[in-house]
């Protein structure tokens, strides 16, 4: 093997070895994309759940093309109407028209999981992998602070921080990456000290490359399974800890709405007025069971030791 082919395997090793009795035809060269997406496409519920998200993206991106009411207008005419064809999800006590209100949620909740969890694994990732790969007193320290924040407990510094917020969704975005990203920083860690040790790394490390190329060129890329899919699965927990928050008053508040918030007024009359809570859980029980979906199908497409995805 030469020094080239041992730098980074991912560029010399992106064929599987096929059969011998397969056809000619089927030799060619087929690209890791294209090998994960057949994989992914024979998981007929990933393939479902990714539908059903691409459906709730969509609503969420052409839903003010069709409402007929703003999020925050008032309509003194109805109020607490129940369905209708001019108010499609009923309204609720102020008058606010609920389609509306689904839509502004759904986008809010949406812009705030994809942030924290593109967030939480970019740092994730670019702590653990240099702390496995410099070691020393940078990793003594960076562990210090995982491991400190390990132990802090949680909520009580998103409901402190959260009080001054102002109910900003920017401001609660970078509060739920803060106090995210240090378990999956951790588990990166534990991986990247035996790929530090590859022989790859240490024919890099001989041909004079830098420790950060070496940290973004080589070791992020062949952890990129783990990061595809924690991404994917934040989006969930994000999702469900804005959720959360909003729900006890902590997150999202008017005249900005989420599906938290929307969840919690609609709780409270759930016997009188069942629509304020019925379409702000469902849309939030589509999201999230599709989002599990689909990171439960890129795990068994991404995984080659998994028989779930089948031969490509």
């Amino acid at each position: 093997m030469s020094i080239a082919e041992m730098v980074d395997p991912l560029e010399h090793g992106d064929n599987l070895p096929l059969e011998p009795d397969e056809p000619r035809a089927r030799r060619k060269r087929m690209s890791k994309v294209q090998l994960y997406g057949r994989r992914f496409a024979r998981n007929r519920t990933a393939v479902v759940g990714a539908v059903v998200f691409v459906l709730i993206v969509l609503f969420a991106l052409l839903g003010p093309f069709t409402q007929q009411y703003d999020h925050v207008e008032l309509d003194f005419l109805a109020l607490s109407d129940a369905p209708s064809a001019e108010h499609w999800f009923g309204t609720n006590n102020a008058g606010n028209d609920l389609y509306a209100q689904v839509v502004v949620g759904l986008q809010r909740s949406l812009m705030i999981a994809l942030t924290v969890s593109l967030g939480t694994t970019v740092l994730a990732a670019l702590v653990g992998t240099t702390a496995a790969y410099f070691g020393g007193w940078y990793e003594r320290l960076a562990l210090l602070v995982i491991h400190f924040l390990m132990v802090v407990p949680t909520f009580l510094v998103l409901a402190m921080i959260s009080n001054d917020s102002g109910g900003d969704w920017r401001i609660i975005a970078v509060m739920l990456i803060f106090v995210s990203w240090f378990f999956t920083a951790r588990t990166i860690w534990t991986l990247s000290l035996s790929i530090r040790e590859r022989e790859y790394i240490a024919a890099a490390r001989y041909m004079g490359v830098g420790g950060f190329r070496i940290v973004l060129r080589h070791m992020l890329p062949n952890i990129g399974s783990l990061l595809i899919i924690n991404f994917t699965l934040g989006v969930v927990a994000a999702v469900q800890a804005e959720t959360g928050l909003s729900f006890l008053g902590f997150g999202v508040k008017a005249p900005d709405v989420s599906l938290g918030s929307l969840i919690g007024v609609g709780s409270a009359t759930i016997t009188s007025s069942p629509w304020l809570f019925a379409f702000p859980a469902a849309a939030l029980t589509l999201l999230t069971v599709s989002m599990a979906l689909v990171a439960d199908g890129l795990r068994d497409a991404l995984d080659p030791t998994s028989a779930a995805g089948g031969r490509a």
